[in-house]
Order: structure tokens, then sequence, then C-alpha cells
């Protein structure tokens, strides 16, 4: 299946996704903020960056969008493999999942507790997931 896009524009809608301060990232952060939680932001010293650290806490949450992480989730809305230019996405994309598998398994031999929120979790369910947070965090301080 051919894109309906021109590569021109398809090229620029990619060129224009942040790795950092996306919007579900941001409203999860509005949400801690809110509720008490203070936090760090992407450190580059540990493995990965995490989206948001919790030193005293020994706690990280990785934010992750379904597209670029591949959600493996089948009832995932948001997850698509494209069908253009599979040569390029396809190992790009494994990439992602053994460096995102990587840098988990890093994380927890340093023993910090590791936490994945995907994008689709806040789109279908945003309370389901702060809930999700806020029982991983524990009772903010």
């Amino acid at each position: 299946m051919a894109d309906r896009l021109s590569s021109e524009a398809r090229s620029r809608i990619m060129r224009a996704i942040r790795a950092k301060n996306t919007k579900p990232e941001q409203a999860i952060r509005k949400h801690l903020f809110a509720d008490g939680y203070r936090y760090r932001l992407h450190p580059k010293k540990l493995p990965g960056k995490p989206d948001i650290v919790f030193p005293g806490r020994k706690k990280v949450i990785f934010v992750h969008g379904c597209f670029w992480h591949q959600h493996s989730d089948v009832r995932c809305p948001i997850r698509v493999v494209p069908s253009s230019n599979q040569e390029y996405w396809e190992p790009k994309l494994r990439r992602n999942i053994t460096r995102d598998a990587e840098n988990e398994a890093a994380l927890r031999q340093l023993g910090w507790k590791v936490l994945i929120i995907w994008e689709c979790e806040l789109r279908v369910n945003a309370e389901r997931a702060f809930a999700k947070i806020t029982k991983f965090l524990g009772p903010a301080k």
C-alpha cells in the first residue's frame, strides 16, 4: 500500500515528532506535580535517559509512543506497522524494541524500578493510567 502523502510531506511530519516533552509525557508530569510528586527529567547518566525519574525512590517512568516503541498489545489502537518502505521501518523499529529492553534491564540491574506507560493508556483511560502511576510510586511526600 502506497503512502497517501508525498515523501516530502511525510518527511516533514516525521521530523516534527519530538523525543522529549511529548504531550503524553507533559500530561503525566502535570498530574504528578499537582499531586505533590517531585521528579527529575531525562538524566543522561541513567540508561535510556528515562522520561521521569524519582531519585529518592529509585523509580523511573518511561512514556512510550505506541508506534515508535511498537506496543505489543494487540488491542492498542495506535500500534501500526508501516506498510510502505518496510526495508527501512522494520529494522529501525526492531532496534527500538531491543534498545528499550536493554535499557530496562540495565536500570533494573542498577536497582531501579521501572514503569512503562504507553501512549494509548493515556488516550483510552487517562485516570486509570494515573492510578497505575500512583500505585507504582506510592504516596507523595
